[in-house]
C-alpha cells in the first residue's frame, strides 16, 4: 500500500529532513511513527499528502510512483488520504455539518451526496446530533471528532494523523484511538505521529522511530521511545 523507497528530503539550504527512509506498511495497517521534534515525523506525513516532493528515493502508493505525478492529478490523488491535525483547523464560523462538508464541496459532490455522507461521518464519530452547532461550542474531544470526520468523509484509502491527542487527555485519547481502530478495521490504512508514549505503549502496534531524519527502529512490537 505504502512504500518509502530509499527516500531523502533536503531542503534549500542543505537541512536533510530525511535521510534514506525506507518501510512499507499493507492495507489495513495501523502503525506509529515516533520520534523527537525536529526528527521528520512532519516532513513524513507532509510527502504522503504531496505537499512536498522528495530529493532522492521513490514514494509507492499501490505500486503507483507519487514522484510521476503532475501536479494537476495531485487533488485527485488527495481525494484517497485523510488527514486528521493535533489543532483541529476547523473554520469557527460554520457549523460542525459545513466543516466536515468541506471536502466534498470543494470536490463537487452533489448536494444530497454531501448530506449523506456528512451524516455518516459524523454518526461514525458520535456527532450526528451536534452538526448544527459551531465548533466554538464543543468540547477539545468533540473538536478532535469533527476533523476526523472531516478526514474521513470521503472514504480515503490512508488516514494519516499529526499528534491527533497531543491536546487531550488519557481517556479522551483512548476513545480517538478507538475511532482509528474502527477505520483500521475496515480496511484503512492509518499511520499516527505521536510524541505520546503512554499512548504508544497501550496500542501494542508497530512503532516506526525517526531520529534525526533516519528510521532507526521499526518494529512490530511496542515499547517505551
Amino acid at each position: 500500500m505504502i512504500c518509502f523507497d530509499n527516500l531523502s528530503k533536503r531542503y534549500p539550504g542543505g537541512y536533510e529532513a530525511l535521510r534514506n527512509v525506507s518501510f512499507k506498511m499493507e492495507a489495513g495497517e495501523m502503525a506509529f511513527l515516533t520520534g523527537h521534534s525536529g526528527a521528520g515525523k512532519s516532513t513524513l506525513l507532509k510527502l504522503l499528502m504531496l505537499m512536498e516532493r522528495p530529493t532522492s528515493g521513490n514514494l509507492l502508493i499501490n505500486g503507483k510512483n507519487l514522484n510521476r505525478l503532475s501536479n494537476s492529478q495531485i487533488p485527485m490523488y488527495r481525494r484517497q488520504v485523510g488527514v486528521v491535525f493535533q489543532n483541529h483547523q476547523l473554520l469557527l464560523d460554520r457549523t460542525v455539518f459545513d466543516n466536515v462538508a468541506l471536502p466534498l464541496q470543494v470536490s463537487g459532490y452533489p448536494a444530497k451526496e454531501i448530506g449523506r455522507r456528512v451524516r455518516a461521518a459524523l454518526d461514525g464519530v458520535g456527532l450526528l446530533d451536534k452538526e448544527q452547532q459551531k465548533p466554538m461550542a464543543l468540547s477539545g474531544g468533540e473538536q478532535q471528532r469533527v476533523g476526523i470526520a472531516r478526514a474521513v468523509v470521503h472514504k480515503p484509502r490512508i488516514l494519516l494523523a499529526d499528534e491527533p491527542t497531543g491536546n487531550l487527555d488519557p481517556q479522551l485519547s483512548t476513545e480517538i484511538m478507538a475511532l482509528f481502530r474502527r477505520f483500521q478495521s475496515v480496511g484503512v490504512t492509518v499511520l499516527i505521529a505521536t510524541h505520546d508514549i503512554s499512548l504508544i505503549n497501550r496500542m501494542q502496534l508497530r512503532i516506526m522511530r525517526l531520529e534525526d531524519g533516519e528510521l532507526t527502529d521499526d518494529g512490530g512490537g511496542y515499547g517505551g521511545y
